[in-house]
């Protein structure tokens, strides 16, 4: 973290330096924290200078300037001591509470931090990393920067390799452009090198299925130093609030206090501005020289080798406009984003364009942007060191609210809102200076993705230049100018471009649609990425999205088809099936079967169906020339429990002043809040709790349900829970932030599957100040599938086949009957023994016509249904084919046909085109009476059925030379 953490021992300092309230100096290192003897503590404070000097000493948790005061830790003897000076000091029981809540493993945990399962430790994390280069040898690939501490210290721990994982397509060529990404720096920020190592995750499981991670690994570059502190992050696992590394040189060999700094040892500025401490105990001691430490070493080192130097020696020297490159130091927390500089609030000489990056990172993350130095002063820190020494923009990211942040916070929200950030960084590497002041490329679709060659296609997208978090400063934004795309080769590889046409006839705004029609001819059969960029009036080109458009040949192509049913009654369903996100089609509604060709290649499939559990088969491999069958038996599932709030109360225990009103709704008239009649109060913390719910029967269970929720962001909460027993409590999600629409929430609720007594929360907290509207809750759904949902139903028997097919080839029967629980008997009219095969196959051996009757029975009785097979001679199916004499004869000239048909048993019929008996003969001759143009046809027939090959006959008078008899005179 670069700007949350705090001093166990600084806090006498931090009471001396607060000027407003008068107090006198404390000595640095009057005390040395120890773990177990620790508050966590609320320290008031009335202005600006007074955070800037407890910051030099230690670095607090949390900064809010809106509210006034700092949350840091303290022991006992330095509690005593603010309180004495005269500080109004509170403890936050809550944050102390979680400071010792024991770190035991959950219920059924095996892996991650105990307590904390989405958080990989740093033997699972590198494990990862090494799984993904043997996985992906051609993607990825892992770079031994350095050593720890304790690695490079005998007689200790034997420490960690400072690993990065290296990720792009090697066997395409470079140079490229490089994102380098640092997480964990601060070892109790559990957040970073997760979010990390699931972007690592992300790049190489949608690599040939998402195009724009597919060209990000083709022609960028994705380096992670994903524990950037390994040492001390062994020591945050066990619940220590561990921040800097385990150098025992500094403040005592034990001590919990022992350690530099890692983000104020940096060379650059290192210790320069009061932005970090000398201190040996103190959270941000900056260590006894610039980059002491072997881990910022290595990081400097690995900079230096990745990076060119683009910037001059001077304070004031700027990168040139084109420089390349984005690092990236991720931490915890405080929902900020931010840039150099942070040892002084003079901007950076690239301050325009920092700006810029950061605003649009903001964006995606909603946090707030702004210098570094904007919180306090920092000095010796990464982002800093990695501009002003290598010109490189350099941004730190603080996740979230909370150092151990819980679970569900990081899944639901972390993790989905700073994911694009960091897409979005890998996107602009090339030239991060320029591409973030251009319109972003969104919305990127064809009308059809999958055509044959030669068909023109529509390709639309929308030019967006407006995608800024204006919540500290106001981006400029220009009107959308101008659009282009390219096919297979991108723009800096010289590729060609393709005008994009404005939708609406005009670019004259700073959001247009836009359009293209690509003729495909030439294109060959396979994957084509598209990709498409937009300029803005100031003829700033933004970043690059992409898209796959694929070119199909029906002759080549495989084919996936198969049957998408109710696994309870056989029904056929209304379904869609996805291959990965490339291709998708539905389902026949009354047969329940869908067919789609595709382009080769591994898929997972998934089939969808309304009030059914969707079902996804992995790794289904389809190759040129096949034809794969793959049904799907969707789970129904069934509502467990429904409040529309219409109807008074459904059995909720509402806590005080929870109450049903009409102020909001989401359909039709009333809803929960927590706080009727306007704005909700500080240090709430109420809940609506749902009545006791059997879900013995459901194999799994989702809510859905509708809320606003509106409350100030980062500290007021919308949380929601499950419990087993009434009395232990998990959280599966929280929300915060504005909000005055209504949004549709889902959630799956794992924790509550085939519970007898389950209950579910809806709990809303607050903290000491600032308020808004609150929660309103509507339309509350519990639903799964399992054996709640079945119910019986009377066999309707019906089955499909193959028919028509040769004799002795497998009849293939599909056993459409719907009903639950059934049983199945076939008759295949041949005499042969009965089958009770769901769908059986069966050889008849002499072609003819068969009856084929199916029954279905269950407990509500039998029904049968019979269908004819047609069984055909075994042989080869007839090709007819014939050459004529000649195509062009005289009237009375005879013509002779000479047959080439193939297939077994063949009989013919020849139709002559002239109206004259039609003949059996194989190599007959006809003579055309009359002149004109005769199509003669001949169609070749057997048990496997005709075919029919037809030529053109033309037929001409001859011409006749008339010379009558003279006589001549003697």
């Amino acid at each position: 973290m670069n700007r949350k953490p705090l001093s166990l021992l600084a806090l006498l300092i931090l009471a001396g330096l607060i000027l407003a309230m008068g107090a006198r100096p404390v000595p640095a290192g009057a005390f040395d924290a120890t773990y177990h003897d620790l508050r966590v503590v609320r320290v008031s404070f009335t202005d600006r200078a007074t955070v800037d000097q407890i910051a030099a000493w230690t670095e607090p948790w949390e900064v809010n300037y809106s509210k006034g005061y700092l949350i840091i830790t303290v022991n006992q003897a330095q509690y005593n001591s603010l309180l004495a000076e005269g500080y109004q000091v509170e403890v936050d029981n809550t944050l102390t509470t979680e400071l010792y809540r024991p770190r035991a493993p959950l219920p059924g945990q095996v892996d991650g931090i105990p307590g904390y399962p989405c958080y990989r430790t740093v033997e699972e994390t590198f494990q990862t990393a090494q799984d993904i280069v043997t996985n992906h040898p051609t993607l990825a690939s892992i770079i031994d920067a350095g050593d720890s501490w304790e690695k490079v210290t005998p007689g200790g721990n034997a420490g960690y390799d400072m690993l990065v994982l290296r990720l792009t397509n090697s066997a395409i060529a470079g140079p490229k452009p490089i994102l380098f990404i640092t997480s964990s720096i601060h070892a109790r920020e559990y957040t970073p090198a997760e979010l990390a190592t699931r972007f690592a995750e992300y790049l190489i499981n949608n690599y040939g299925s998402d195009a724009d991670a597919t060209w990000l690994l083709d022609y960028h570059e994705v380096h992670l130093m994903l524990h950037a502190n390994p040492d001390g992050r062994k020591q945050a696992e066990t619940g220590l609030s561990w921040r800097k590394n385990t150098n025992e040189n500094y403040c005592g060999v034990t001590s919990t206090s022992r350690g530099a700094d890692l983000n104020r040892n940096f060379e650059f500025q290192w210790g320069c501005c009061g932005g970090s401490s000398g201190s040996q105990c103190s959270d941000t001691y900056r260590g006894p020289s610039p980059a002491s430490e072997p881990e910022v070493q290595a990081i400097q080192a690995y900079n230096r080798a990745i990076f060119p130097d683009q910037r001059g020696p001077n304070l004031t020297d700027p990168a040139p406009v084109d420089a390349t490159g984005v690092y990236m130091d991720i931490h915890s927390y405080s929902e900020l984003v931010l840039w150099p500089w942070g040892f002084t609030s003079t901007p950076a000489p690239n301050a325009t364009a920092l700006t810029t990056l950061g605003r649009k990172f903001a964006y995606f993350n909603g946090y707030t942007p702004e210098q570094a130095i904007g919180l306090y002063p920092t000095d010796g820190t990464t982002d800093d060191f990695v501009y002003g020494d290598l010109g490189v923009p350099g941004y730190t990211f603080e996740l979230g609210t909370d150092f151990f942040q819980d679970c569900s916070t990081f899944e639901n929200s972390i993790l989905p809102d700073n994911m694009p950030s960091l897409v979005y960084a890998a996107k602009v590497a090339r030239t991060p200076y320029m591409t973030p002041a251009g319109p972003d490329a969104l919305n990127l679709a064809f009308d059809n993705a999958a055509v044959p060659p030669g068909t023109l296609v529509n390709l639309t997208a929308t030019l967006n230049d407006t995608r800024y978090n204006n919540s500290n400063g106001s981006e400029p934004t220009q009107n959308i100018a101008a659009g282009e795309y390219y096919i297979d080769t991108p723009p800096w590889a010289a590729g060609t471009p393709g005008t994009m046409n404005p939708a609406d006839g005009s670019f004259n705004s700073s959001v247009e649609g836009a359009t293209a029609s690509l003729d495909t001819t030439g294109l060959p059969s396979g994957k084509h990425i598209v990709f498409v960029r937009g300029q803005d009036a100031a003829g700033n080109w933004g970043a690059v999205s992409a898209a796959f458009l694929y070119i199909i040949d029906p002759n080549v192509a495989p084919i996936l088809e198969g049957f998408v049913r109710d696994a309870d009654t056989n029904a056929p369903l209304a379904a869609t099936v996805n291959l990965g996100d490339q291709f998708q089609t539905t389902t026949n509604p009354v047969t329940g079967y869908y067919q789609i060709q595709v382009i080769s290649g591994t898929y997972d499939i998934t089939a969808t169906a309304a009030d059914h559990a969707p079902q996804t088969v992995s790794n289904v491999t389809l190759s040129d020339f096949q034809t794969l069958q793959q049904d799907f038996d969707l789970q129904p599932v069934c509502t467990a429990f429904f409040d529309d709030v219409e109807s008074g109360n459904a059995g909720w225990t509402a806590q005080s002043p929870w109450a049903i009103t009409t102020e909001a709704a989401h359909s039709p008239t009333h809803a929960w809040t927590d706080s009727p009649g306007g704005n909700y109060a500080n240090n709430r913390n109420v809940a609506l709790t749902s009545p006791i719910l059997d879900l013995s029967d459901y194999d799994e269970v989702f809510l859905n349900y509708w809320q606003i929720c509106d409350t100030e962001s980062g500290y007021d909460y919308c949380r929601v829970e499950v419990s087993t027993n009434g009395t232990t409590w998990i959280e599966m999600a929280a929300y915060d932030g504005p909000g005055n629409q209504w949004e549709e929430v889902n959630l799956a609720l794992p924790a509550l599957a085939n519970q007898p007594q389950a209950r579910l929360r809806f709990r809303f907290t607050s903290d000491v100040s600032v308020t808004a509207d609150g929660w309103h809750l509507d339309d509350v759904r519990l639903f799964g599938p399992g054996s709640a949902c079945s119910q019986a139903i009377a066999p309707t028997a019906n089955f499909t086949s193959n028919s028509p097919i040769p004799a002795g080839d497998p009849v293939n029967f599909t056993n459409l009957s719907v009903g639950t629980d059934l049983t199945f008997e076939w008759n295949f009219g041949d005499g042969s023994p009965i089958s009770t095969l769901t769908n059986p196959s069966h050889v008849y051996a002499t072609p003819m016509t068969y009856t084929v009757t199916l029954t279905a029975t269950n407990s509500l009785g039998s029904d049968a249904f019979s269908d004819q097979v047609v069984v055909t001679e075994t042989g080869v199916a007839p090709t007819a084919f014939f050459t004529p004499s000649a195509t062009q004869v005289n009237v009375g000239e005879a013509v002779s046909f000479s047959n080439g048909s193939t297939g077994s048993n063949l009989t013919f019929a020849w139709d002559f085109g002239d109206g004259s008996p039609a003949s059996s003969d194989t190599n007959p001759s006809h003579t055309f009476a009359l002149p004109g143009t005769y199509l003669v046809t001949l169609t070749a027939s057997n048990g496997l059925g005709s075919d029919s090959y037809s030529v053109e006959i033309h037929v001409s008078q001859p011409l006749y030379l008339y010379l009558p008899f003279i006589t001549l005179p003697q």
